[in-house]
C-alpha cells in the first residue's frame, strides 16, 4: 500500500462521490469556533486584507479625466469670447455693478449740456423777443432775420460743450469696462482722472465726427439750393429735393457702414494709448469680418433705450395733458400749473434716461472692443495671465497695451460667435 492509499480510519475514501466533502471530525474531538469575516480571505485572493483596510476603500483608484472648466471670470465679463445675449446685456451690467461712478458720469454730461444750452439760448431769445416787440414791421423783419443767425451761431456752443463732455464719458466708460473685466472698481475720481489722461485725442476724434456731419448736411443742402436757384421754378425745386433725398440716403448708407467700422476708436485712444490715425486703422482692422454682428448689436440696443425712454416718459406727458383738460377745460392758471408741472417731470425723466442711454452706448462701444480683441489677439489669455499674476502678487504689465514694435494681428477673420 502506498502512502497516497492510506487512509485514516473512519475518512471518506480519496477518490469517488464523496472525495470532495468536508471530513467530520472524530467524536469526542471538540469543533473550534468559526473565524471572524474579517479573518476570511476573499474568494479567489491571495489573503487577508491589511488592517483597516474597509469596503469602502479601494487598493488603487484610477485618476479621473479632468473635465471642462469655464474660464474665469474675476470681474465684468467672463475672460473668454462672448456671445450674443452677454454682448448685449453686458453694459446693462456695467451699470449695475458700479452705478455710481458711472450713472453720476453721464447724469454730469447731460446736466453739462443741457445748462449750457439753457445759458446760451434762453438770454438770446429773450432779448429777440423784446426787440421784436418794440420795433415796427420793417425793423421786426430784419431784427428776426439777425435772430435766425444769431441762432444758429449760438446753437455751436451748447454742440461745442456737449461733444467734449460725450467725448469725456466715452473716456470713462471705457476705463470702467476694461478695468471691471479684471476685477477692479474704480471710484469716481479715479475713473475721471484716468479719462483725463486721453481727453485730448478724444476731443479731437470727436470733433472730426461732428465736421463729417456737418459736411454731409452742407452738401445736402447745397445740392437742394443749388437746384432750386439754378432753374428758378417749383420744378427745379421738386428735383433739387429728390435729387437730395437720394444723396442722403447714399450718405446714411455709407455714414452707417464707416461707422460700425471706427466704432472702437475711442476704446482704442484710451486703452492702446495710441493717436487718431493709428486707432482709426487699428478699428477698421478689427472690425473686418464682424461688421453685421456689431452693427446688431449696436443698433438693437439702441433700440431698446429708446423704446425703454419712450415707455417712460410718454405716458407721463399724456397723463399730464388729459389731467390738464379735466382739471381746467378752459385753459386758465390750473391749467398752465398742470403742463409747467408735467414739463418739468419730464424734463427731469428725460435728463435721467439720457444719461442712462449715454453710459450704456458708450459702454457697448467698449465691451464690442474687448470682445473683438479676444477672438483676434487672445486678449482672454492675456487677461487670465494678468489675473492670476495679480493674485499671486507677482508684477504686471497692463494687458490692454499692444506691445511697442509687435504688429496687430488685426488681419485674420474672427472666430465664429458663440
Amino acid at each position: 500500500m502506498s502512502d497516497h492509499d492510506w487512509q485514516a480510519p473512519g475518512a471518506a475514501p480519496a477518490h469517488g462521490p464523496g472525495a470532495d466533502a468536508p471530513t467530520p471530525p472524530p467524536t469526542g474531538v471538540p469543533t473550534p469556533p468559526p473565524l471572524p469575516p474579517s479573518a476570511v480571505p476573499p474568494q479567489g485572493g491571495y489573503g487577508a486584507p491589511p488592517p483597516g483596510y474597509g469596503p469602502q476603500q479601494s487598493a488603487y483608484e484610477p485618476p479621473q479625466p479632468a473635465g471642462w472648466a469655464p474660464p474665469p471670470k474675476p470681474g465684468l465679463l467672463p475672460l473668454r469670447p462672448l456671445g450674443f445675449g452677454s454682448l448685449m446685456w453686458a453694459p446693462f451690467r456695467t451699470l449695475r455693478r458700479n452705478p455710481a461712478p458711472t450713472f453720476g458720469s453721464g447724469l454730469i454730461v447731460q446736466l453739462v449740456s443741457v445748462a449750457a444750452t439753457a445759458a446760451v439760448i434762453v438770454p438770446f431769445l429773450g432779448l429777440t423777443l423784446s426787440r421784436i416787440e418794440g420795433s415796427t414791421g420793417a425793423d421786426a423783419d430784419a431784427i428776426l432775420s439777425g435772430a435766425v443767425g444769431g441762432f444758429l451761431l449760438l446753437s455751436l456752443v451748447p454742440l461745442l460743450l456737449s461733444i467734449v463732455a460725450s467725448a469725456f464719458l466715452q473716456g470713462v466708460m471705457v476705463v470702467d469696462v476694461a478695468t471691471g473685466t479684471v476685477g477692479d472698481r474704480l471710484g469716481f475720481g479715479a475713473l475721471w482722472r484716468r479719462a483725463a489722461s486721453r481727453i485730448w485725442p478724444l476731443i479731437g476724434w470727436t470733433l472730426l465726427v461732428a465736421a463729417a456731419l456737418l459736411v454731409a448736411f452742407g452738401v445736402i443742402a447745397g445740392v437742394v439750393v443749388l437746384a432750386a436757384v439754378s432753374t428758378s421754378s417749383p420744378v427745379g425745386l421738386v428735383i433739387g429735393i429728390v435729387v437730395g433725398l437720394l444723396l442722403g440716403l447714399g450718405l446714411l448708407v455709407a455714414g452707417f457702414w464707416i461707422g460700425v467700422k471706427l466704432a472702437i476708436v475711442p476704446s482704442i485712444i484710451v486703452l492702446e494709448q495710441v493717436g487718431i490715425r493709428a486707432a482709426v486703422a487699428r478699428s477698421w482692422r478689427l472690425t473686418d469680418g464682424a461688421y453685421w454682428r456689431t452693427f446688431g448689436v449696436l443698433m438693437l440696443v439702441a433700440v431698446v433705450l429708446n423704446v425703454a425712454a419712450q415707455v417712460v416718459v410718454q405716458p407721463v406727458s399724456i397723463v399730464g395733458t388729459i389731467l390738464a383738460v379735466l382739471i381746467d377745460p378752459s385753459g386758465t392758471g390750473a391749467a398752465v400749473a398742470v403742463t409747467v408741472v408735467t414739463t418739468i417731470v419730464t424734463l427731469v425723466l428725460s435728463l435721467l434716461i439720457g444719461a442712462i442711454t449715454a453710459v450704456v452706448q458708450a459702454a457697448l462701444v467698449a465691451v464690442i472692443y474687448i470682445d473683438l480683441r479676444m477672438r483676434r489677439e487672445g486678449l482672454d489669455l492675456e487677461l487670465q495671465r494678468y489675473v492670476e499674476l495679480r493674485e499671486a502678487g507677482r508684477p504686471t504689465d497692463d494687458p490692454y497695451r499692444v506691445p511697442a514694435g509687435s504688429a496687430p494681428r488685426g488681419s485674420e477673420p474672427p472666430a465664429a460667435w458663440s
